[in-house]
């Protein structure tokens, strides 16, 4: 596959023009990552925009001690790296590869001068930089408002709609989804089961399927009942109206 069919593949540039995707895989180079290994580091200068072509890679954040934070998992036609350029601070996070990971690269420059040429990218990104914002407001609502439980239901939600919302593809270990809601993997190992003897989903070490979706929400605090959401907590209403 060329860097073209590549490109044509990731959703923020499927509708582009011939030419433009050519002006863009002329810029772009292609850079492979073995599992485990780092592909931005936390504070490093912000040089160059990565997309993902395959594999999969984590967005992370370290504590002094070790502990890891995973913000996002990236995979296939996934983008990262975007806020450093547009901003010109320095890297907000580690980026590493969950397993072996062919990426396409483009430099700072080549970038910029990309989005001025082709408005239409600028506008994908745009959109997908508003969800991912969204997805971060959704994620600090659920580690205030939600027990363990519901911020589990929350996740396999999310995972599942990045899919077909029934699905999810990205493989994901109990130990991961600790280090994504804030919890141990021993927790999430009794969630998991609770959600599966309950028949809310079926897991397996290859994918996760959601079983009944509507259980699922309630305990994720999606469904709104009389002006009501339901949080899944311990407190289990919130009084915000919509």
């Amino acid at each position: 596959m060329t860097v073209s069919d590549s490109l044509r593949a990731i959703p923020l540039f499927a509708s582009l023009r011939e030419g433009d995707v050519s002006r863009l895989a002329s810029a772009a180079r292609e850079r492979t990552y073995p599992k485990n290994s780092v592909i931005v580091f936390e504070d490093d200068p912000g040089d160059a925009l990565y997309v993902v072509i395959s594999g999969q890679v984590k967005v992370v954040l370290t504590a002094e001690d070790g502990r890891e934070v995973i913000l996002s998992v990236r995979d296939r036609g996934d983008f990262f790296g975007e806020m450093a350029l547009i901003d010109d601070e320095p890297r907000s996070a580690h980026v590493i590869a969950i397993e072996d990971s062919r990426l396409l690269v483009m430099r700072r420059e080549d970038f910029q001068r990309c989005l001025a040429e082709i408005p239409s990218i600028a506008i994908g990104m745009l959109r997908a930089l508003v969800s991912r914002l969204r997805q971060a407001d959704d994620k600090i609502g659920g580690l205030v408002l939600l027990d363990v439980p519901g911020r589990v239901a929350s996740l396999i939600l999310d995972l599942a709609d990045d899919n077909d919302g029934v699905n999810v593809t990205k493989r994901v270990t109990h130990h991961m989804i600790a280090q994504m809601i804030g919890s141990s993997r021993e927790t999430v190992s009794r969630t998991m089961r609770g959600l599966v003897e309950q028949g809310l989903i079926e897991a397996s070490r290859k994918e996760i399927i959601i079983q009944d979706r509507h259980a699922l929400e309630l305990a994720a605090g999606r469904v709104v009942t009389g002006g009501f959401r339901y949080t899944g907590s311990n407190d289990r209403r919130r009084s915000n109206r919509f």
